[in-house]
């Protein structure tokens, strides 16, 4: 049995889904995503990377302001899909739209529901360090994320990675979910198992406040902070009065007062909190409130990413000065 697909979704997590679909065996009617924004230094209108992916595939794309009354709703009801499946979308759906499909309404949710409920789980879940996250699919309901799950895949986190590589690897994992997801509608063996609220932790979304880095806090909450924003948007520091972000970043063993590793230079010790404490063709040793980071790449206000090692010597860096917003550099000790 063929079913009678509508796929929701803006962002680009979404777009291996919609190549799934639309090479599955099911019929995808019409591709529903958010109206042209303006975008970048021109403020041009920019489409979604959905509908760019959907255009390319020769899919009818939908663009109501919303879908939940007036012309998008009337899209929706004219389709009369089996199933709507809703991925990275950005707009709440209301109870007229999730009575509409005959089967239901699916949303694939990037985390291991019912933990992180929410617009960002995906960095929520890199700044708490943890090692394991999956993508669940869940019969939509009114609350946040808080709908019977239908079928969920785990995926272990690695311990280099980043947001970038994990989104990419989530993103394909979103893919097989609802392939998976919908040959169990076929068949019908859905089940719905409801979550457990005890469970439940959320993913709320990343503010200016998330995006800068406090060196004061442990090296583990920095380094989680900068995996999870890079490649984008960078978490924040300042250097000089200037903006750096960080985009990569890796523990190295802690120092003992006074001591210095063989064949390193004098500089390296231990410091105060944004103390750029060591400078080597690796990086730079910058002190946490805790253990010290190495830290390996960035990118200058205005500039592309460098290395650290390029930024030092561009900037000639000393050990002594102190990354932070508040800062102020001490002389070379």
């Amino acid at each position: 049995m063929s079913l009678r697909l509508v796929l929701l979704a803006t962002s680009d997590f979404a777009v291996p889904l919609l190549q799934a679909l639309a090479a599955g065996p099911d019929d995808l009617l019409a591709v529903g995503t958010r109206p042209d924004r303006p975008a970048g230094r021109g403020r041009h209108l920019r489409p979604s990377p959905i509908k760019v992916a959907a255009q390319d595939l020769g899919l009818p794309v939908l663009q109501p302001e919303r879908f939940s009354v007036g012309e998008g709703l009337g899209q929706l009801q004219a389709l009369a899909p089996d199933v709507l499946l809703v991925a990275s979308f950005g707009e709440i759906l209301r109870e007229p739209v999730l009575a509409l499909p005959r089967l239901g309404p699916i949303n694939l949710h990037a985390s291991l529901l019912p933990r992180y409920r929410g617009a960002a789980p995906i960095q929520r879940a890199l700044m708490a360090g943890e090692t394991e996250t999956g993508v669940t699919a869940q019969w939509m309901a009114k609350g946040l994320d808080t709908g019977d799950v239908l079928f969920a895949r785990p995926l272990q986190i690695g311990t280099e990675e980043d947001f970038g590589s994990l989104h990419a690897r989530l993103a394909a994992l979103a893919a097989e979910v609802a392939l998976e997801s919908l040959d169990l509608l076929r068949r019908g063996e859905a089940p719905r198992v409801p979550q457990c609220e005890a469970e439940a932790t959320y993913a709320p979304p990343i503010g200016h406040e998330d995006l800068v880095l406090d060196w004061r806090w442990p090296a583990a909450r920095v380094l989680g902070t900068i995996r999870a924003l890079s490649p984008r948007p960078g978490a924040r520091t300042w250097h000089r009065g200037k903006l750096l972000k960080v985009l990569a970043a890796e523990t190295v063993q802690e120092l003992e007062a006074g001591d210095t590793p063989p064949g390193k230079n004098e500089g390296a010790r231990r410091g105060t909190p944004g103390e750029i404490v060591e400078i080597s063709p690796q990086g730079l040793r910058v002190q946490t409130g805790s253990d010290s980071l190495l830290i390996l790449q960035v990118q200058p206000e205005g500039r592309t990413s460098m290395s650290a090692d390029a930024y030092s010597k561009g900037h000639h860096l000393q050990c002594g000065q102190v990354l932070g917003p508040e800062a102020t550099e001490s002389p070379p000790i």
